[in-house]
């Protein structure tokens, strides 16, 4: 099995940061694509951020300029940077992960559980 464990949210001041975790853990081969999503009350999931096994980013243009992706492949870890925050980002963020489990399986999508930002005064 696979889990995608999030950690890093909480309420934070307008203007504020928070950096968010996500550790992938059990049997992975490889893995492609890990990225960040969030839906706020009320709308639709939205992609944040992704970042390729090779390092390509991509952004939503709502965070561009604010927050960041990174990773860490030794630890299947990816990480997201948030600056800047308005509450307008109030949202649950998900962490998910494009990956294989072994060589002869096909790649398959695996989300974490969601962990809560709120951006308030």
């Amino acid at each position: 099995q696979v889990q995608l464990v999030e950690s890093g949210g909480g309420l934070v001041q307008p203007g504020g940061s928070l950096r968010l975790s996500c550790a992938a853990s059990g049997s992975i081969f490889r893995i492609s694509t890990m990225g960040w999503h969030r839906q706020a009350p009320g709308k639709q999931r939205e992609l944040v951020a992704a970042i390729s096994s090779g390092g390509n980013t991509n952004y939503a243009d709502s965070v561009k300029g604010r927050f960041t992706i990174s990773k860490d492949n030794a630890k299947n870890t990816v990480y997201l940077e948030m600056n800047s925050l308005s509450p307008e980002d109030t949202a649950v963020y998900y962490c998910n992960a494009d990956l294989q489990r072994t060589y002869y399986r096909p790649r398959e999508d695996y989300w974490g559980q969601g962990t809560q930002v709120t951006v308030s005064s």
